[in-house]
């Protein structure tokens, strides 16, 4: 099975606050850059929204590692966060609504999809992938 690296990041200027997102998809020789943002929106929903985009832009069944800064994102899938989410009817372990209820679900869905791994980065550090999509998310809310 093919495999793809995607790597993405979000931001925001003030949180909630005008934000976001950047995602690096690379096959093979192959990269694709793309970005996006909103006006008034939350880091979490930029870091979700992130992946969310790279997931939706394959073409095809296959592997993919998915690089992210965001331990909210690596954590709700490689410590089954979600897993305990949906058995509890999307309620957080206080017994409050998951934030952002609507991004998981539809970000697993897709996970589902996919042969999904996620891997934790280091936020700001040497990583030029990382730093690549933080520039993108920035890029994109000064164009909002």
């Amino acid at each position: 099975m093919e495999k793809v690296i995607i790597y993405t990041d979000g931001a925001c200027s003030g949180n909630p606050g005008p934000g976001g997102w950047g995602t690096i998809l690379m096959y093979r020789n192959y990269r694709k850059e793309i970005s996006g943002g909103e006006k008034y929106t939350t880091n979490n929903i930029m870091e979700i929204t992130a992946v969310l985009e790279g997931l939706k832009a394959l073409r095809m069944q296959c592997e993919v590692e998915v690089y992210s800064d965001s331990a909210y994102v690596v954590n709700a899938f490689n410590n089954h966060w979600i897993d305990g989410w949906k058995k509890n009817g999307w309620k957080n372990s206080q017994r409050e609504e998951v934030k952002n209820k609507e991004l998981w679900q539809e970000l697993d869905l897709l996970v589902k999809k996919y042969k999904v791994k996620f891997i934790k980065v280091k936020g700001h550090s040497t990583n030029k992938y990382n730093n690549r999509c933080d520039e993108l998310a920035r890029n994109a809310i000064k164009e909002i």
